[in-house]
Parts: C-alpha cells; structure tokens; sequence
C-alpha cells in the first residue's frame, strides 16, 4: 500500500501525536518499539526510492502505517 500520497506535508508534531496514538494502545512498549523498527528496516531494503526522500523516512512511515492499522482495521481487512 502507498503511504506517500497520505502523509506527503506531515509534520513533526503530528508525528509525535501519531507516536503518542501508538503507545497509548500498547501494552507492552518494547514489543511496539521493535516491530516499529523492524518495520522501518524492512521498508528501507524494500523501497530503494525513498532514500532521496528525505520527508518521508522510512521509520516514520513505519510509525504510520502502524498506526493506520490501529486505528483503521479496515485497511487490514481488504
């Protein structure tokens, strides 16, 4: 799924609050903040593209996407 057309003018303090979403609904802060990074270093081998992009780095779009799937389980389902 392509983020990029989503969050293309995100800025640091809605990051933060996207950051605080997530946390709020784990239970186990650790487990989050490794699949977060997890995620971001997959999407770094995956999406050669985006290292010029230097907006959209790949941790955040990792903390959110994760976060969409929080919150919007529907995008899980299709």
């Amino acid at each position: 799924m392509n983020y990029n057309y989503k969050y293309k003018n995100i800025t640091a303090k809605q990051i933060n609050y996207k950051i605080e979403e997530l946390l709020e609904v784990a239970n186990n802060r650790y487990k989050v903040t490794v699949q977060v990074a997890n995620r971001a270093k997959r999407k770094k081998y995956e999406d050669i593209d985006i290292i010029d992009d230097t907006s959209n780095k790949p941790i955040v779009r990792a903390i959110l996407e994760m976060v969409d799937e929080i919150t919007q389980p529907e995008i899980i389902i299709d």
